[in-house]
């Protein structure tokens, strides 16, 4: 495995295997890698050539009073397990090589910004997309593979690379989950033996709505209400939003009616801020047709 620190470097590699004819595939981290980021490497290893993972903690997409400084990093071990997860190239930048003095320019994407996370996290997104495109410009990927748990962001640069026609190939890969069904995050490790247990109810919650779906409910304020009383029971936790949204848009829905439907939401449990979400399946023919 390669390891590359510099922007021009990386420019570089990329620009000789495309001569190469060389497909690339990238997949963006902030590091202290887990079986969740190495599944996404192993996903880019199936439909790629050459295996780019980016390890970057990105100041911009942190906001006031956010845990920046205390993000957990463990450079070594991340380098072990992305090399065996397949990786070709890791790319892992400073802030200064991302950021320069005088840095002053950022990519926006309006409205699906300022919901539900960007409503929580005002320039959360502003630093994502930002950070996003400077990689793609950076690794120049064919393809480029997200985690489905953080489907917010999935949905914010889609729409950023199709509004900017960046021809990149978004692959969206399921969420691995813990034994009783919490989602992998690097995060996890913030949360105290009692909210660890607590948070396995993030899950319940959301498998609730999907079997209720299942079952005929189609009344997104029923399925809310359950899942907040489901949450309620977890007293170290508050609840930031529990929302069902079109998976594209972001857009939220009062009634289920189409197949691309999430149900997502953001909850605490003491000082740790934990998403998830679930697709909640329509069956055929109960959905509006276009």
């Amino acid at each position: 495995m390669e390891i590359i620190a510099t922007i021009r470097d990386m420019q570089s590699k990329a620009n000789q295997l495309r001569r190469d004819a060389k497909s690339i595939g990238v997949v963006p981290t902030m590091g202290f890698l887990h079986e969740g980021h190495l599944s996404l490497i192993e996903v880019a290893r199936s439909i790629s050539d050459v295996v780019v993972t980016t390890l970057f903690v990105n100041p911009t997409q942190f906001g006031p009073g956010e845990d920046f400084e205390h993000y957990p990093r463990d450079q070594e071990r991340d380098e072990s397990l992305a090399e065996g997860a397949g990786t070709d190239i890791l790319f892992i930048p400073g802030v200064n090589e991302m950021y320069p003095e005088g840095y002053r320019t950022f990519v926006v994407t309006e409205k699906i910004s300022s919901v539900l996370e960007g409503k929580f996290r005002p320039a959360h997104f502003r630093g994502v997309t930002t950070v996003v495109a400077k990689l793609f410009h950076i690794v120049k990927p064919h393809q480029a593979v997200f985690g489905q748990k953080d489907a917010q962001q999935v949905a914010v640069i889609r729409r950023m690379v199709e509004d900017l026609n960046m021809g990149v190939q978004l692959i969206v890969a399921p969420i691995l989950r813990e034994a009783d069904g919490l989602a992998m995050s690097s995060r996890n490790v913030y949360l105290e033996p009692e909210e660890r247990k607590s948070a396995a109810a993030l899950y319940r919650a959301l498998l609730y709505a999907k079997d209720a779906a299942g079952r005929g409910e189609r009344d997104v304020t029923v399925l809310r209400g359950e899942m907040m009383t489901i949450l309620d029971k977890e007293h170290p936790a508050a609840i930031d939003y529990v929302a069902f949204v079109h998976e594209e848009t972001f857009d939220e829905v009062a009634h289920l009616e189409s197949p691309e439907t999430l149900a997502v939401l953001a909850v605490r449990f003491g000082k740790t801020r934990l998403i998830d979400n679930i697709i909640i399946p329509v069956p055929p023919g109960e959905h509006n047709e276009s």
